[in-house]
């Protein structure tokens, strides 16, 4: 007799060994049509494997909003597209093929190049497989066996990652009709499981187990989704996030710009520099407002307090470093703030009463981000945070957490994001800090979160070296998620830096500090905020916020004064009085996103109006000119 116990908690009692298939089908045939793979006791196995022994059991069916389904129909759909490959290409090697957020990629050897053609015969060959229908069939093999095999097909890759798998591994292969792959597993019953909503993306370059050393290989993109319908969106999000790429608008739009002289540093324009300085405008009267000091602290610090913080052995390989001949001293350009901000702690004596003491600079940073990783202005190696560490005392976390976590809501709802989700990341496998102050600092944290009011996931594993994290995710106009603002609870680093300060009773006590950000990096945000708003931004960040464009030269000493009206006013703008079309002015400054054009011509200027038109309408306002100032400026006002 076997028990099984389904996540309800009723129990189903079978006479002998039963298969997760059949446990499926004892229940519902709906169910046993819909499943993939079912967990014996939290482990994730084929439905063909037989239960010998009472289980807890969970079936995995493919279902929208599953995210184990559709991880496991993307891994069925690589196998599917390695034998495609090799189908369609004879000598193809295969190496390795997961899933991945959004799809999946399979590695492949081979001397002649993927053209876009070949993605089409081998997503044509795909189609076929899976119309086969095929099972995938599991065997467990000898390593001799499986490294025999492996060289009989010439797929040389194989053979090393078997021989590199331990002596008392488990060697699993999976078959699907006559092709075969070394796999751990599971897969969904049959190839036909895969279904026919996916699509080869891309192909580009890749390292052999990711060594410069080893062999070049061909790693082919591919996404895969439960239904044609959320792969249309999918394709649909990525055309928008094209036509949306920030370093496109940059150029167009005159912000800012890369170039290899100065590698993952970016040149600000004139233009880009007025946003970024109402970005930093805004949060500095935000900070003010909510009782922050502004320090500023030295770019270059010697590596005895890396050292000491612990950030020396954890981020030493991102660090730029400098040696002083004149003394040997090793100087880091800082990749954070937060060691500094507990020196200028620990200058004089600190009271309970000076807590909390909430600590906030705009950094300059620096980080060696390896060159592939570069992004635009998403990601750099020179960028500034808006950090801030706040000191406290144990009781005051969670109020001081209350308290940022409504600030940091009120900003995101500020320059546009309503929706924001929330993940704690709790203690990692390599930190600092004994388990007793881990359980201390997590349960502090969760606390605060649940007092805040706000809802949140669990990030295993993922929390900082020196404490846990939430971490706050915005989700942009077109669906996709930007992991921005964080809160971190440390008990750690104000013990390794000696940070003291007097208690009531005299006595002298460790502050708790809180690490926070909530832009995060200001190029990176920027970055988010052009791609958000397709580069039409508010016009509280716009770095023009108006063009007064004459119609003819008649009209030009007009939209000169007019231009002075709205500089008096403060507000930013510009006037064309080039010998052009107006048209084609409407065009040009369309393209640049200014929000806002004044057009004028003789009889406006006689009747003291303008013609108000908006970035993207079709129609013109007539206005009064003082009405059209003064609603400009209403409506540029900064938030707060």
């Amino acid at each position: 007799m076997v028990d099984i116990r389904l996540p309800d908690e009723s129990v189903r009692s079978y006479p002998g060994p039963v298969t997760g298939k059949e446990v499926a089908e004892s229940i519902s045939p709906g169910l046993a049509k819909k499943a993939l793979i079912i967990k014996i006791d939290g482990e994730d196995t084929d439905l063909s494997v037989p239960i010998t022994q009472d289980a807890s059991v969970e079936i995995i069916v493919r279902d929208k909003g599953n995210p184990e389904a559709l991880a496991l129909l993307r891994h069925d759909c690589a196998h599917v597209l390695a034998e495609a490959a090799q189908d369609v290409f004879p000598g193809t090697q295969v190496t390795i093929g997961p899933s991945i957020d959004n799809g999946f990629y399979y590695d492949f050897y081979r001397k002649e190049p993927f053209t876009p053609d070949d993605l089409e015969k081998i997503e044509k060959r795909m189609h076929e497989i899976i119309a086969r229908n095929d099972p995938f069939e599991r065997s467990v093999v000898s390593r001799e066996d499986a490294i025999a095999l492996f060289k009989s097909k010439g797929e040389d890759f194989k053979v090393e990652l078997i021989e590199d798998l331990g002596e008392d591994q488990e060697i699993s292969l999976y078959t699907q009709g006559d092709w075969i792959d070394l796999c751990r597993g599971p897969h969904a019953p049959t190839t036909g499981h895969v279904g026919k909503s996916f699509k080869l993306m891309s192909v580009a370059g890749a390292y052999w187990r990711g060594d410069s050393n080893k062999a070049q290989l061909q790693r082919i993109y591919g996404t895969c989704w439960e239904d044609k319908k959320q792969l249309k969106a999918y394709l649909h999000m990525l055309e928008e996030a094209a036509k949306r790429d920030h370093r496109k608008l940059g150029r167009e739009m005159d912000l800012f710009h890369l170039q290899e002289e100065a590698v993952g540093s970016v040149f600000w324009h004139a233009k880009g520099w007025t946003t970024y300085r109402m970005m930093e405008n805004y949060m500095r009267n935000k900070l003010d407002a909510a009782g922050y000091q502004e320090v500023k602290t030295p770019q270059l610090v010697d590596r005895k307090l890396w050292e000491a913080s612990g950030h020396w052995d954890k981020f030493r390989e991102a660090m730029f470093t400098s040696e002083d001949d004149d003394s040997d001293r090793v100087l880091a350009l800082k990749p954070m703030n937060c060691p500094c901000h507990v020196q200028i702690f620990n200058q004089g004596i600190k009271s309970y009463r000076d807590l909390p003491l909430r600590m906030a600079e705009f950094g300059s940073c620096h980080r060696n981000e390896p060159s592939g990783a570069l992004h635009g202005i998403m990601r750099v190696r020179n960028f500034t945070q808006d950090d801030a560490h706040i000191f406290c005392t144990e009781d005051q976390i969670e109020s001081e957490s209350v308290i940022f976590c409504d600030l940091l809501m009120e900003i995101y709802k500020d320059f546009g994001f309503q929706e924001v989700s929330v993940k704690f990341s709790d203690r990692p496998a390599v930190r600092a800090g004994s388990d007793e102050t881990w359980d201390r600092a997590e349960d502090a944290l969760k606390g605060a979160i649940e007092a805040a009011g706000l809802p949140y996931t669990m990030n295993p594993g993922e929390g900082a070296f020196y404490g846990p994290k939430l971490e706050f995710v915005l989700n942009d106009a077109i669906g996709r998620d930007w992991q921005c603002g964080t809160l971190q609870v440390d008990f750690v680093l104000p013990e390794r830096l000696d940070a003291l300060f007097t208690d009531s009773d005299g006595d002298r006590k460790r502050p708790v500090m809180l690490h926070r950000a909530i832009l995060g990096s200001f190029e990176r945000f920027m970055g988010m905020l052009i791609e958000n708003y397709s580069g039409r931004l508010p016009l509280w960040l716009a770095p023009v916020q108006c063009v007064v464009a004459p119609i003819t030269s008649d009209a030009d000493d007009y939209a000169k004064e007019i231009h002075q009206k709205l500089a008096d006013a403060g507000i930013r703008a510009e006037t064309d009085l080039r010998n052009e079309k107006i048209n084609y002015k409407i065009r040009e400054h369309s393209r640049a996103k200014v929000p806002v054009m004044f057009i004028v011509g003789r009889q406006e200027m006689e009747k003291g109006t303008v013609a108000q038109r908006v970035l993207a309408g079709k129609d013109q306002e007539f206005l009064a000119l003082d009405d059209a100032v003064n609603r400009l400026l209403s409506e540029a006002k900064m938030p707060g």
